[in-house]
């Protein structure tokens, strides 16, 4: 088996908490009063635009969220989003160590708008972890289209049978493993640990 050089590494999942998913989604509506089904609908019809980068956050809440008048302000509104987001117990602090010990390259390869990306890397000091950001709003791609992963392999000049990629979504791994990549579906620190011992990266 040849030794891991690389891991790749999902943000929202894995490092931190998910990003705006549907239970973030459902608790924002609740909170702000809004119809959950009709802001839901609206974000799965622009959500994959600002993943990309081809809209900002303000432009996607004018389409989900302040496409009437509310009785909250769009700053109120942000605020709530980012708070949502922090730290999973533990994996921060795990993967500096393991990175230290088996001098490991560490690139992020995440769907995520580019505020979002933003406040995560420099609020949490991701770049203390992570050597480069592979992400959606950056590169123009996003998951599962192999090319986010193509342009992660490029940019580190790594061999795909020496990466690990973590990620929380099946899906996602499935489709890592395809060009090669060996796959770890994250659900806890202490199973992702287990199977990257398994991979000799005790």
């Amino acid at each position: 088996m040849a030794s891991v050089t690389h891991l790749f590494l999902d943000i929202g999942g894995v490092l931190l908490t998910n990003g705006w998913d549907r239970a973030m989604r459902q608790e924002a509506a609740r909170t702000f009063g809004l119809d959950y089904e009709e802001m839901n609908e609206r974000h799965h019809l622009t959500f994959a635009t600002y993943e990309e980068g081809k809209a900002t956050l303000d432009e996607y809440l004018d389409r989900t969220v302040f496409y009437e008048e509310r009785p909250f302000t769009r700053e109120e509104f942000r605020a709530f989003m980012f708070a949502r987001s922090q730290p999973l117990p533990g994996m921060l602090d795990y993967v500096a160590g393991l990175k230290r010990r088996h001098n490991l390259k560490c690139a992020a390869v995440s769907n995520e708008g580019r505020d979002l990306t933003v406040f995560k890397v420099r609020t949490f000091e991701l770049y203390k972890v992570v050597d480069f950001f592979v992400c959606s709003c950056f590169v123009h791609f996003r998951k599962p289209d192999e090319d986010i992963w193509r342009i992660a392999l490029d940019i580190a000049l790594a061999d795909p049978d020496r990466v690990v990629y973590i990620d929380d979504r099946p899906l996602f791994v499935e489709v890592a493993e395809g060009l090669g990549l060996k796959g770890i579906v994250h659900t806890g620190l202490a199973p992702t640990k287990a199977a990257l011992g398994r991979l000799g990266l005790e």
